[in-house]
């Protein structure tokens, strides 16, 4: 009876120790999860100001060059007035100042270039989002389009001088235009091979986004590839195609070099696609280094000034269109 209870009372023991072991681990489980859990919360704060700092600091850089452009163009704003935009006669020597020609020139190459991108863009969106999205091929195709965006515009004007030009006035005594080569035309031609990645990339990636239930819905009630391409992708990423062709069209009224080396540089008013003509950031880049008193120095930072705007415009139109698609 004695050696029964003795047992018993070991058994008593041990299962009270290890009911105060349990515990005592449960109590510094508890310890660390609240530790980690205070530490990741401090952590993540700390992420969410860095995210609102660096926002910020984008918010003040955009503003601050706002403000240096309407600083340094003051001057030509208050001697020019809006005469400088409507203007039509660009004359340093005479201090004649008219930026129409150039604003006119910048639309006409960056939307020209647009209209003739798109298609090529959305083919091969379509073609490696849908057609090829994986194998040796499209790996090729798609390191091949992104290339296409990492050449410098300096190597686009060379090409374009050296082959585009010879084509484009050949083409042009074709149809009866004088055979001048350079011109609208072709820079636009130029402007529309360096945008095409743009729209491309931001379209393939989109396109492979589309869930696949509604294209193998689509193709159980028996739909064709083009079908299901119609009425199922397009629809579905027609936000997402919009943003490329706008990122595109960003990166065309922003360029420079290869549209400087074949655009013709005239201040003339272009009478058609294929004259002469410049835009503004030709201007500026042609005569910057030139600006030999300070409303000419300044009527150039102006057209800077009318460029940021002009993009910034285009981009809340784009916007804009962009959050009706969504919403449709």
């Amino acid at each position: 009876m004695s050696e029964t209870f003795k047992k018993d009372a070991i058994t008593l023991n041990e299962e009270s120790l290890g009911v105060i072991d349990s515990k005592k681990t449960a109590e510094s489980l508890s310890a660390r999860a609240l530790k980690r859990s205070g530490g990741q919360i401090r952590m993540e704060g700390f992420f969410k100001k860095m995210l609102i700092l660096m926002g910020l600091i984008m918010v003040i850089l955009v503003f601050g060059i706002l403000i240096t452009l309407i600083v340094e163009s003051m001057p030509s704003i208050k001697v020019l007035g809006m005469r400088y935009l409507w203007g039509r006669t660009w004359d340093p020597v005479q201090d004649i100042y008219g930026a129409f020609p150039f604003l006119l020139g910048t639309l006409l190459t960056s939307f020209l270039a647009l209209i003739i991108s798109i298609p090529f863009s959305i083919s091969v969106a379509i073609f490696l989002g849908e057609y090829f999205p994986k194998g040796w091929f499209s790996s090729f195709l798609k390191n091949t389009v992104e290339l296409i965006a990492a050449v410098p515009s300096v190597i686009y004007g060379f090409w374009g001088l050296a082959v585009l030009v010879p084509i484009v006035r050949t083409f042009q005594s074709k149809i009866g235009v004088p055979p001048l080569g350079v011109g609208i035309f072709t820079a636009s031609l130029i402007l529309a091979v360096m945008i095409i990645p743009y729209a491309a990339s931001l379209g393939r990636s989109v396109i492979q986004m589309v869930p696949s239930s509604l294209k193998e819905g689509a193709y159980a009630l028996g739909a064709t590839r083009w079908e299901v391409i119609r009425s199922v992708i397009i629809p579905y990423t027609k936000s997402g195609l919009f943003a490329g062709i706008l990122l595109s069209l960003g990166r065309a009224l922003g360029e420079t070099m290869a549209v400087t080396m074949v655009i013709g540089n005239t201040s003339h008013l272009p009478t058609s696609i294929f004259s002469p003509g410049n835009t503004m950031a030709s201007v500026i880049a042609n005569e910057f280094t030139e600006a030999d008193n300070p409303i000419y120095l300044s009527a150039l930072i102006e057209l800077g000034l009318v460029l940021f705007l002009v993009t910034t415009v285009v981009n809340m139109i784009g916007k804009k269109v962009i959050g009706r698609f969504t919403n449709e």
